[in-house]
């Protein structure tokens, strides 16, 4: 479109802002774009530029406003008007089957409605006088967080909509697999942890306090349930409008007057699953009739008109080509399967970890056997069973080699273990390792060091060492000529490397990679002996005495710094300026959670379980994995499970996130 000389600055800038709305709304909601990406593009870049020129005509409601915004230094806590509830599951026909007898055995023949249950993260958009007003994730259930800036950032959610009275409807935010696979590209050419699968991308872009991260990550929404009854009394009626209100509505959702159509619905769906452009792990049956559900009511926790499917784990057979080895930076050998590749559950693989020796042995898993693969959880790849009845007499028992396949040094099997290890340190395999778990988040924490790019490094000679790592400021032109580095790469990764030095002892600790000595282990001891000269002079009964330390972990310390080679690391770590000492952020006894044993259960909105786990730590609590007559503090979020009831059984105190926060 062409600009209209006889227009005014402000007549272009209202009718830029038509168009664009008018185009992102075929493009992302319709999916029936009828200008190209470089018009849109242009004309975008062109309100930009008028809207910087015409400041006094700011509109938030403005095209221009949803690539990001003000960044947060924490997300505001939301009370739902109406409970966001989770949903109970089935995993069988016959369950599913049994949920529906027990409403038409009641109400005779009813009519129900079937969804895709999208693998998202679930939201609350709230409008008022058709503007959009806020987002809320689902939280508990009871209390979510205000991610109203990020969200803003999604462009097939209208910003206006032709309904003028408070307006709450809820689904679900998903990454799409092509974004998925997009984020994951640029995060392994900047060396960074790409994300396991779109659920956790979806949920970590969502939590970013700065929308502009949010809006580059391409999160889309299906909007699924309006709490209210809005023109219709049907579920399925209420999406229709809601459709006509200018939300995404997944074209899929079908009603069925019997369960067994809904089976078949559910059947034809697990086929295509994976050919969808976005991740499902179920189905969504809910009684349509607004009037039946209200009539059904709830349980204490979810609707009894509604039940989620999910698929079970997708199992299929391959053959095993080979067995090999791989070494990690403890010199941890473990056997991999080579597999004719197949696709499970939506992706090709072509290996699987077959853990040890002693899986082998115990699933008879041979070269050349047919064998049962699925994916753990949907992500990890496993071999389940090998098939004997298929096998020709070719097959050939694994024999675990008696030498590293990486460095030819002899491998061991230490008492009470069933993996083997390659004890030479200077295993190329385990220096890559060893180095890359040094930079990882939990240890030293330096961004764009990751495993791929210190093995480039080390190819290259520019990393052998810990030490190294400090010196590369002295190599530019060197980094500058590797594949993929610019300036921007090269200034941002030293100055990753320079905060590292900055570090509180337990994060040194926890990247030497002593054995049986992770996260938890180093930040006990960098409390208790404050410096890494008073831990390096530790004895082992000194080390022993510490709770949750014990004699074998006291072994591998006390043997990690007799090494002379370590202890001249650690003083080359110092003259560079590593800091040795720990650096104590705990309030002490001012916390009801000095001295007291608080277990973590379900998952939290606000923190990880790492970043909860650090806080009560530092707030000097002690964190354990089970619940007892000793505990003092159940923290609880959604989707906690045993350790909830049997805190409750045994009368423990028990916090959900909200209450958590109000005692801190």
């Amino acid at each position: 479109m062409f600009y209209n000389e006889g227009m005014n600055e402000k007549e272009r800038i209202l009718e830029l802002r038509k168009l664009l709305k008018r185009y992102s709304y075929e493009y992302y909601t319709l999916d029936r774009p009828s200008v190209s990406d470089y018009e849109y593009d242009m004309l975008f870049r062109e309100l930009q530029d008028l809207e910087a020129k015409h400041p006094e005509l700011f509109d938030p409601d403005s095209p221009t406003q949803r690539v990001g915004g003000e960044v947060l230094s924490e997300f505001k806590k939301i009370t739902h008007e109406r409970p966001m509830l989770s949903l109970g599951d089935v995993f069988s026909y016959d369950e599913l089957r049994d949920w529906a007898k027990k409403i038409t055995d009641v109400y005779g023949k009813v009519e129900f409605c079937a969804e895709y249950k999208i693998d998202g993260l679930a939201m609350s958009l709230i409008y008022e006088d058709g503007l959009f007003k806020q987002a809320v994730t689902r939280g508990d259930g009871t209390t979510g967080e205000d991610v109203t800036n990020n969200v803003r950032t999604i462009q097939s959610i209208p910003m206006t909509i032709p309904y003028k009275q408070r307006y709450d409807i809820r689904g679900e935010v998903y990454m799409p697999k092509s974004s998925f696979n997009r984020v994951n590209r640029e995060r392994r050419a900047n060396g960074e942890e790409e994300f396991a699968n779109p659920r956790n991308a979806a949920a970590g872009s969502i939590r970013q306090l700065d929308p502009k991260i949010c809006a580059s990550r391409g999160l889309d929404g299906f909007w699924y349930h309006v709490p209210e009854d809005v023109n219709s009394d049907t579920h399925y009626g209420s999406l229709q409008y809601a459709r006509h209100l200018g939300f995404v509505v997944n074209e899929t959702t079908s009603l069925f007057e019997d369960i067994e159509d809904v089976i078949h619905f559910i059947e034809d769906t697990a086929k295509i699953r994976h050919e969808l452009p976005y991740e499902i792990d179920g189905m969504v049956i809910k009684v349509n009739s607004y009037d039946l559900q209200r009539r059904l009511g709830f349980t204490s926790r979810i609707p009894k008109w509604a039940i989620a499917y999910k698929f079970p784990a997708e199992e299929v057979h391959t053959k095993v080509e080979d067995i090999f080895i791989t070494v990690g930076r403890t010199g941890k050998c473990t056997p991999n399967a080579k597999l004719t590749p197949v696709k499970v559950a939506g992706t090709t693989v072509g290996f699987a970890t077959l853990h040890n020796e002693d899986n082998i042995k115990d699933k008879d898993i041979r070269i050349g056997d047919i064998v049962v693969v699925r994916k753990a959880g949907d992500i990890i790849p496993e071999v389940v069973s090998s098939i004997k009845e298929k096998r020709d007499g070719s097959q050939v028992p694994f024999i675990f080699p008696e030498h590293c396949p990486v460095c030819g040094g002899r491998l061991y099997r230490f008492e009470d273990e069933a993996a083997h290890y390659c004890v030479n340190t200077e295993c190329k395999a385990r220096l890559v390792y060893s180095i890359a778990h040094f930079t990882e988040r939990n240890a030293m924490n330096i961004d764009g060091l990751g495993e791929k790019r210190v093995e480039a490094f080390l190819n290259e000679g520019l990393l052998n060492s810990f030490e190294d790592i400090y010196k590369l400021h002295n190599r530019k032109e060197d980094i500058l000529q590797m594949e993929k580095f610019g300036e921007k790469s090269y200034d941002n990764l030293i100055e990753a490397i320079e905060n590292s030095k900055k570090n509180s002892l337990e994060r040194l600790i926890n990247g030497l990679g002593i054995r049986q000595v992770g996260e938890k282990a180093a930040k006990i001891l960098a409390a208790r002996f404050k410096n890494m000269e008073a831990l390096m002079n530790a004895s082992i009964e000194d080390l022993s005495n510490i709770h949750d330390i014990g004699p074998v972990t006291a072994e591998y310390i006390r043997e990690f710094f007799d090494e002379e080679s370590n202890t001249a690391m650690i003083e080359q770590l110092r003259i560079l300026g590593v800091n040795m000492d720990y650096i104590d952020t705990s309030t002490g006894t001012e916390s009801v959670f000095n001295g007291k044993t608080v277990v973590l259960t379900g998952t939290l909105e606000k923190y990880s379980r790492n970043e909860a786990t650090a806080l009560l730590e530092n707030l000097g609590a002690r964190v354990s994995g089970s619940v007892s007559k000793k505990t003092d503090y159940v923290i609880y979020g959604t989707e906690a499970g045993s350790k909830l009831d049997k805190a409750r059984t045994l009368g423990v105190t028990t916090l959900n996130e909200e209450e958590f926060e109000n005692l801190l």
